[in-house]
């Protein structure tokens, strides 16, 4: 098909004014080795890192259109996983910032997540109530814990028992689970209201839950030995514990009173659980530091000591069973925040220096530190993340007639942003709400109009206010410039439409020269609030949209009226005039975009644009073609000859405000609720609408399951996989599907034949090439899934194909094996009473058991050759290979080893 009109694509550039979301977390992450200096954050759909020192961007890490929920970076720092709002979580190296694999867990928003000690299995918590534990080396789920009858609030792993997840919900409850029998053992139900955070401090020996009010529960979780004596108050209150099923014992040690006001919103704990930190609704970053055994002992003494100066208790009359709350846990001095908290995140240093990092609601990120051991410290700000951006969502922008500047206006201030670097250039305090903005000619002053009426002339060069006028008595909703470019209009919600002249006035302040001045000229009273103001690039008429929902059109000259425009259901937000001043397009609240006639005033096509309120429109310059945002959050391209939409582009993730297109058309900025600057240009590559029309369909269709969202097998009714079906383990299935047809005929050939296309465009000359390859390209966390989907007549072709390929291709007994088991689980019942399937089955027992005999023998031979070539290699060369690995292993070692020594000394033995 030939273009019949060529349009050009708008891609995007980049999303900028965003420091970090305040919905996700914030976490310290290391990179180059370096500690304490790099934060990682989410900014809507991307994931940021600041360096905290010199306040730049570094790196970041983006997956596609979905909101980051949560952050959490792997124990060896090489690894991030990120949460987002669609269930998915993808982990990224954070050497390479590539994504190293994804795992479709959950069916709504990430709310928890969490690594073991040795960041090889993955926790993740959601709301739609569920826990999934994934493994990071197999890169599948493991299993799905289903329990809670609320979103899950935290989630994470034990330390010292292995196997054992610990969750909290808004359910109120706090539960244990066994990764192994896939159950909980052991349930919380002392709160009586949601609990917001679990934390486990001090190598798992106290258990601090958070809940709405005031207070923070600790339980002390001890082994359950046949030497151990429980408190009879514990026994009596908490029959459950005398439990078999659990290796541990909790009881309740006490509370901790915060300091703070309202609920707890945050817990959270340093990496090593010595320092917990907890923050409410108000402006404060409570601490808490737990002491070890030893410190808590000495304190235990001078607490006795001063209670009975005169007796000198003895050493053994000091025994762990007499340890409270106030021995073993010491408050530090709490962190004043400047504004209400986000998140935080804590770094306990080598040398006892505790490092703070918050988020908050007005877009900046700030880091603190703390002297845990000095007395008396009181922590200290040392860096922030604030200039970046703007502190609420930026309401409008406008571009500077050179391409080269952008200007952004919010609550509180003014911002002049590098189109080429989006990068801020100037930031200007307003003093005022900032609802409309327009570069004056030449590009040296900004006008910008507040939402208490006033207009603001704003010097670029030095970011200063130069001149405050009172223009109207209420919101300044609209600026525009006049054709001659001597003068601007605005328009106010004190239903005036006022006139102004550029003046060149001699400078208030002394000293040579003349500065800009605006003189008020003429005044148009009409009888509704006026909500935008257009003048026609030919300087005929002044178009006016009022609250009553109708457009007024009169003569610039002579202010006599002109043309009503009326048809819209709801008032007229934003409208724009074409380069020859013939069209007319005005965007309504009623989700309706008109496209007039200026001549005649008639209404050439209506358009249903938006699911919501359309906020602006703009005619791209010297074209018919303009773009539209609405608070449906989308960017669309049309043409107002053809009246057909050209392309959505890709949006905001919540409202979008304002939009603004360069003089020369290249470029598109749009700012919204999402608190992002989305920039866009207009590229070489040509559109088809036709093509494009596909494309959203296609993306259409893909977002919906062909064969609905529930896994579903006759005869299991309780299945619950670690993964939810995809759009990816669909294709997979397909796949699989295709390949075992097309194998089937080429064998029915006699393999004589030419080669079937699919089985030449996967580079294998036979079946058994050509089955492994399609079930190792398709992804392993929706390989369950794509299995599941197969029709058992095809679950029985490849059943039959697996003993000749576990003899060819042993290189692959890995996957193999994780074929055919899960294949024996899911249809285990129709699978035993096929009596066609027992040779086979006899067969895939048979030389499986072979192949990984031989796997596992040849692991084991590698593994000791290693060990001996490298002990062979230390003697002879005096050196130590893998000398990083080492020294962790030997620093890890000791300190287990000084745990154990502190332990043994404070055994009681009981006859």
């Amino acid at each position: 098909m030939g273009l019949t009109k060529q349009y050009l694509a708008y891609k995007p550039v980049s999303s900028f004014n965003i420091i970090a979301s305040a919905r996700a977390n914030i976490s310290f992450v290391s990179i180059n080795d370096v500690v304490g200096r790099y934060v990682v954050v989410a900014a809507a759909e991307k994931v940021l890192v600041w360096d905290m020192r010199i306040g730049e961007k570094v790196a970041e890490f983006v997956r596609d259109k979905q909101e980051v929920t949560y952050l959490r970076t792997s124990p060896d720092q090489k690894h991030l996983a990120v949460g987002y709002a669609d269930g998915l979580v993808e982990l990224f190296s954070v050497p390479s910032k590539q994504s190293v694999c994804s795992f479709a867990s959950h069916r709504s928003a990430i709310s928890a997540l969490n690594f073991d000690l040795l960041g090889l299995k993955l926790v993740s918590g959601g709301l739609d109530n569920d826990l999934v534990v994934s493994d990071i080396v197999a890169q599948t789920g493991k299993c799905r814990l289903t329990g809670h009858s609320a979103p899950v609030t935290q989630a994470c792993f034990m330390q010292r028992y292995q196997d054992v997840v610990v969750s909290s919900s808004k359910d109120t409850q706090v539960k244990f689970w066994n990764i192994e029998t896939q159950c909980c053992f052991k349930t919380i139900v002392d709160h009586r209201t949601e609990v917001w955070g679990i934390a486990l401090m001090r190598n798992d020996d106290f258990l601090v839950c958070a809940t709405a009010d005031t207070q923070l529960s600790v339980y002390r979780v001890a082994p359950i030995t046949d030497g151990s004596v429980v408190p009879v108050a514990a026994t009596a209150e908490h029959p459950e514990d005398e439990s078999t099923v659990s290796p541990f014992r909790c009881t309740v040690a006490g509370s901790i009173q915060r300091a703070g006001h309202g609920r707890t919103v945050n817990l959270v704990t340093d990496a090593n659980g010595q320092v917990l930190g907890c923050h409410g609704t108000d402006r404060k970053i409570e601490l808490f530091y737990f002491c070890t055994q030893d410190e808590s002992i000495k304190k235990l003494t001078k607490r006795m000591k001063k209670l009975n100066p005169n007796k000198k208790p003895a050493a053994e009359e000091t025994n762990v069973n007499q340890l409270s709350l106030t021995d073993e846990i010491k408050r530090l001095a709490p962190v004043p925040t400047p504004e209400k908290v986000k998140s935080f995140d804590l770094l306990l240093g080598s040398r006892n220096e505790l490092r703070i990092c918050c988020t908050f609601l007005k877009n900046f990120v700030q880091l603190f530190t703390l002297d845990v051991e000095a007395k008396g410290a009181e922590p200290a700000s040392l860096y922030a993340v604030q200039k970046q951006g703007h502190p609420s969502e930026a309401r409008s922008v406008s571009f500077s007639s050179d391409n080269l500047a952008i200007a952004s206006g919010s609550a509180e201030s003014l911002k002049l942003w590098s189109r080429a670097t989006q990068t801020v250039l100037r930031t200007v305090d307003t003093g005022g709400y900032v609802v409309s903005t327009c570069f004056v000619p030449g590009d040296r002053h900004v006008l910008v109009g507040l939402k208490n009426g006033q207009l603001l002339l704003v010097d670029v060069v030095p970011g200063e206010v130069i001149e405050r006028i009172d223009a109207h008595e209420k919101e300044l909703w609209s600026i525009v410039l006049t054709p001659d470019m001597h003068g601007c209009v605005t328009g106010g919600g004190d239903t005036t439409v006022k006139f102004w002249s550029f003046e060149l006035i001699p400078n208030p302040n002394g000293g040579g020269g003349k500065v800009l001045s605006l003189l008020h000229k003429n005044t148009l009273k009409l009888e509704e609030t006026v909500l935008c103001v257009k003048i026609s690039p030919n300087g005929k008429y002044i178009a006016i949209a009022l609250l009553d929902t109708t457009v007024k059109i009169f003569f610039l000259d002579s202010h006599k009226f002109y043309l009503s425009l009326y048809g819209h259901k709801l008032p007229v937000v934003s409208m724009d005039i074409s380069y020859d001043s013939t069209l007319i397009i005005t965007g309504s609240a009623d989700r309706t975009i008109k496209i007039w006639g200026m001549d005649f005033g008639d209404c050439h096509r209506s358009l249903l644009a938006h699911d919501n309120t359309i906020t602006a429109v703009q005619f791209i310059p010297s074209t018919h073609m303009f773009f539209s945002c609405a608070k449906d959050g989308k960017l669309k391209q049309w043409d107002a000859d053809s009246f057909q939409k050209i392309i959505t582009l890709p949006g905001h993730l919540g409202e979008a405000h304002a939009l603004a297109v360069s003089p020369n058309g290249k470029y598109v900025v749009s700012c919204g609720s999402d608190r992002t600057l989305r920039l866009f240009h207009r590229t070489d590559e040509p559109l088809v609408l036709q093509d494009v029309q596909e494309e959203e369909r296609e993306e259409l269709e893909n977002a919906t399951l062909a064969t609905g969202e529930e896994s579903t097998v006759p005869g299991l009714p309780g299945l619950r996989l670690p993964s939810k079906k995809t759009i990816g383990s669909e294709k997979g299935a397909e796949s699989i599907l295709e390949c075992l047809e097309v194998s089937k005929q080429y064998e029915e050939e006699g393999c004589t034949g030419p080669l079937p296309p699919l089985m030449f465009a996967y580079s294998v000359t036979n079946t058994d090439d050509f089955l492994l390859i399609v079930l190792s390209r398709v992804r392993s966390s929706d390989l369950e899934e794509s299995l599941l989907l197969l029709p058992f007549n095809a679950v029985c072709e490849l059943l039959e194909r697996i003993p000749k390929l576990t003899t060819t291709r042993k290189d692959q007994t890995e996957l193999i094996c994780k074929v055919v088991l899960f294949l024996f689980r899911v249809h285990q019942k129709p699978i035993v009473s096929n009596q066609v399937l027992l040779p086979v089955i006899q067969k895939i027992v048979q030389t499986l058991q072979g192949a990984v005999g031989e796997l596992r023998d040849m692991v084991g031979t590698n593994f000791h050759a290693a060990q001996m070539l490298q002990r062979e290699l230390e003697e002879n060369d005096g050196c130590v290979l893998f000398r990083d690995a080492t020294k962790q292993r030997i620093q890890r070692d000791r300190r287990r080893r000084r745990r154990e020594a502190s332990k043994r000394t404070f055994v009681q033995i009981v006859k």
